[in-house]
């Protein structure tokens, strides 16, 4: 079966294998095969057969846990720290967004939306310049922005957030409407609308 390349980072051969290498290098943790498969939504044979290819390339390790084959990321290989960087810029946003957002008091949910949000979900476009994040609730503004600035220094792009209460939200207007009905990326809680 043909999977098509990912849109925000052509350079792999597909959006799995994408998805495979943010799981394994964004975050410093062994991960079994069954833990990479429900993590990123590829069938087990798909993860199996990425895994391989890429001990083989020395960009993974290995190490067995009974049955169990434990991967993470190669520190030793000369092609992490290049991928990884890739990997922050191209998929890294969500991650690194929940993480920083989720030690922020008052915020009910936060998701991405815009050019961004639409690329991520395979909607044809130009590269995003920036990411537009949308935030539900009462945080501390200055948090927030400090929150996005780190961010920012990360993946080389400017967050811009809006920040808005949840009635404020559910108001009819232009903007929450347009963005109501274009492509959205969770972030950190549920979405506001169903």
């Amino acid at each position: 079966m043909r999977t098509e390349a990912p849109l925000l980072a052509p350079i792999f051969r597909s959006d799995g294998q994408a998805r495979l290498l943010s799981a394994l290098m964004l975050e410093d943790e062994e991960r079994s095969l069954t833990q990479l498969a429900e993590q990123t939504g590829l069938a087990y044979p798909s993860v199996h057969r990425e895994a391989t290819r890429l001990l083989q390339a020395g960009i993974l390790t290995e190490r067995q846990a009974g049955r169990t084959r434990l991967l993470r990321a190669d520190p030793d290989s000369p092609l992490v720290a290049p991928l990884r960087e890739i990997l922050l810029i191209t998929t890294g946003p969500v991650p690194l967004l929940k993480d920083e957002l989720s030690r922020i008091h008052g915020i009910e949910s936060a998701f991405l939306h815009g050019s961004f949000a639409a690329r991520m979900r395979r909607v044809d476009g130009p590269a995003p310049n920036d990411i537009d994040l949308m935030i539900i609730g009462t945080p501390d503004p200055d948090a927030v922005y400090d929150a996005c600035g780190r961010v920012e220094e990360i993946v080389h792009r400017p967050v811009n957030p809006t920040i808005t209460t949840r009635s404020e939200f559910d108001r009819d207007s232009g903007f929450h409407t347009r963005v109501r009905n274009s492509p959205t990326v969770p972030v950190l809680g549920e979405l506001p609308w169903p």
